[in-house]
């Protein structure tokens, strides 16, 4: 297996492990800290948000004006906003499969379905995620690897790990709420990352394999990234900014802060 793959491969394994740990939360907890779940959201998605442009943008745009016969501008912006429809994509059809099931279904399996297109909804957003992580370790192979490429990709890997901690709490506490027990609630929560390892090594041959796709690959998972971060992770992050006003955004902030630190440190 290629180094860079292989890379690609533990990384997308951490964030699987780590999502792990938020469903383990069932075993500890009833329910885990609000205001700790919603610093970590923050924080992994200022990192997100950083390492769309710093770890994936701007690449995809170095790439392009050397490699690419289209417009550097041109294959970034069609790459970004591909990645952006996939999500938004994905997150229709997720939304409209659960109001089938809901007019479908009894008041008392709603419930349980609510919890099914949770689970469903989850795993397919880590999809992207893990093809970002693939795609951020890919981009190391032949010339490009460096010590600010390499933390670029570490960094991608962390923010994406940092969310997946909530993500796996958010599917294991609902299913011991319907009467499932903590064993069968935690495996069933750190399964929804198990497609993370997969899409990355995914992502990540593709772009060893075929160098050519890599401006549009990184471009793509920036899209993707920036899409959760915006329309998820910060709404969700700020649902109790009336009781704490900027505990959220301080978080988003501090995220965006280390990401810019290290980008200058290793530049």
């Amino acid at each position: 297996m290629n180094s860079t793959v292989l890379m690609a491969l533990t990384a997308t394994l951490g964030t699987w492990l780590v999502t792990g740990l938020g469903a383990a939360t069932v075993i500890f907890f009833k329910t885990p800290s609000p205001k700790v779940l919603n610093v970590m959201l923050g924080f992994a998605s200022g990192v997100m948000i950083a390492a769309s442009f710093w770890s994936l943008l701007q690449p995809a745009i170095e790439r392009a004006q050397r490699e690419c016969v289209l417009p550097a501008w041109l294959v970034a912006t069609a790459g970004f906003l591909l990645g952006a429809v996939f999500m938004w994509t994905s997150d229709k059809v997720v939304t409209l499969s659960r109001r089938k099931t809901y007019i479908a279904q009894a008041t008392h399996s709603e419930r349980l379905n609510r919890i099914i297109m949770l689970v469903l909804s989850i795993t397919l957003h880590n999809i992207p995620e893990g093809l970002a992580v693939g795609v951020a370790f890919g981009a190391l192979h032949g010339g490009n690897f460096t010590a600010e490429s390499l933390m670029g990709a570490v960094t991608i890997a962390v923010g994406i790990g940092l969310q997946n901690f909530p993500e796996g709490a958010a599917v294991s506490l609902p299913l011991r709420r319907e009467g499932y027990s903590r064993g069968r609630s935690f495996l069933v929560g750190q399964a929804s990352g198990i497609v993370e390892p997969i899409a990355g090594v995914i992502g990540a041959a593709t772009v060893v394999y075929i160098t050519s796709i890599l401006p549009y690959a990184l471009s793509f998972a920036a899209g993707a990234m920036i899409l959760v971060a915006v329309h998820e992770l910060i709404p969700e992050c700020q649902q109790d900014r009336s009781v704490h006003p900027y505990f959220a955004t301080m978080g988003i902030v501090s995220g965006f802060a280390v990401m810019m630190l290290l980008d200058v440190m290793l530049g």
